[in-house]
Order: structure tokens, then C-alpha cells, then sequence
């Protein structure tokens, strides 16, 4: 992988970046996204936020072998801390996270979406952790895609700021993904179905106690809620 030939997935979260956009990619890496982007057209200005100092070092050097010093301005610090009111961001982009962890930095940053119009969000794993957080922050899902590369799945979602009400089971497997129901979330959830099935199974076989009652209930709650979405 490289500037001009992105992984499946960082191409994934390519496409729902909109033109002429101001773009913060948090969590750069090599700062892959950005340089693509830029290279492509598609924008012409955009930060790369790294919090380690090895993935940091990288991505400017990679940003300055492709001679985009001057697009991409890249920052050293955690998280959202590296974006500042004048930058008018209206884009960020985090991607090859939990959701958990991209959860906690967007609030830890939540003063820094001021000017953001959209959040375009890739988490390796617990996307609910995202959906969650959109709730009580007021983003709504516009757009969510799901794919596999290298036999790892994975989900985008991309928020909006606006209200959005969601039920238990569109909160654990996304709204706009249940009703498209493609090749990969079947083959998603139908794994974690058996993975779960496979842990009552042995929760059945402990000696009962309150706490093995409560994780055999919430275990086949989600079970009869991805049963149903598939």
C-alpha cells in the first residue's frame, strides 16, 4: 500500500470524502489518506494527526517524498488536539481503530467539531460504540458500508450532525446495513452468532451464579437480535 494505491478499506473511506473538503485524518499512520486525496483531486488541503512519535516521523516523511508539504500539514499530538479553529475543518476521518477508542477521542475532542460537517469513521471492531456516542452527541448516519480485505471485516460509518433515533438492534449492527443485508454483514454477524452460541454453551456448563445468569441473558439477547436482522 502506498499514496497512490490504497488498502480496500482506506479506499472505502476515500469515496465518502467530499470534494474540496478541509480534511483532518486523525490517526494518519503513514499519512496515506491525506497524500492519496490530494494526489486524486479530490482535495487540496488537509492535516494528518499522529500521537506516536514513530507513525508521526512517517507520515512527514512520506508526505514530503510526495512532495505535499505545502497540501498536507502534518501535527504531532492526541487525538482531536491537533485541529484548531482556524483550520475550519469540515471533514475528519479516523480509521483502524475500536470503536471504543475512536468513541472516546471524538468526545475528548468534542469542542473541536465546531466547523465539522462530517465524520467518516472506520472501526476494526464494536462500531456500536460509535452509533452510541452520534446519539447523545447529535450526529446522525447518512451512509455505513461493510467489507472484507484479507479476511478481516470491516464497517464505516458516516455521520452528519443532526438528532437521530435508533433501535437495540440498529445500535449493535447498523441501521442502513440490516436493511441492505450484503454477502459480508451476513457473514459478519452469522460468525459472531456462533462465536456467542458457543460461549452459552459453555456458561451452561459453570455452576450458576448471578453474574454467569446476567451474561447468558445479555449473550442471547444479542443472539435473538442479530437473528432477527439476518
Amino acid at each position: 500500500m502506498n499514496a497512490k494505491n490504497l488498502s480496500e478499506r482506506l479506499k472505502r473511506v476515500a469515496f465518502f470524502v467530499e470534494e474540496n473538503t478541509i480534511l483532518a485524518d486523525i490517526g494518519s499512520d503513514h499519512a496515506y489518506l491525506p497524500c492519496y486525496l490530494v494526489h486524486t483531486g479530490k482535495i487540496t488541503t488537509s492535516i494528518a494527526g499522529e500521537v506516536v512519535k514513530g507513525p508521526f516521523e512517517s507520515a512527514q516523511k512520506h508526505v514530503k517524498s510526495e512532495g505535499l508539504e505545502k497540501q498536507i500539514d502534518v501535527r504531532f499530538g492526541n487525538g482531536l488536539e491537533v485541529i484548531q479553529e482556524a483550520d475550519n475543518v469540515q471533514t475528519i476521518t479516523i480509521a483502524g481503530m475500536g470503536g471504543p477508542l475512536i468513541a472516546s477521542i471524538l468526545e475528548a475532542g468534542k469542542d473541536k467539531l465546531t466547523t465539522a460537517e462530517n465524520l467518516i469513521l472506520q472501526p476494526n471492531v464494536h462500531a456500536k460504540a460509535i452509533r452510541e456516542w452520534a446519539i447523545k452527541r447529535n450526529w446522525k448516519i447518512v451512509n455505513e458500508t461493510i467489507l472484507e480485505e484479507h479476511d478481516k471485516i470491516y464497517e464505516i460509518v458516516v455521520l452528519k450532525k443532526g438528532k437521530m433515533q435508533l433501535t437495540e438492534q440498529e445500535l449493535l449492527v447498523g441501521p442502513i446495513l440490516m436493511k441492505e443485508k450484503s454477502t459480508v454483514y451476513k457473514k459478519k454477524w452469522t460468525n459472531e452468532l456462533n462465536e456467542w452460541q458457543r460461549i452459552v454453551n459453555q456458561l451452561n456448563k459453570i455452576a450458576p451464579s448471578t453474574e454467569v445468569q446476567h451474561k447468558k441473558e445479555e449473550l442471547e439477547r444479542k443472539i435473538a437480535l442479530v437473528k432477527e436482522s439476518l
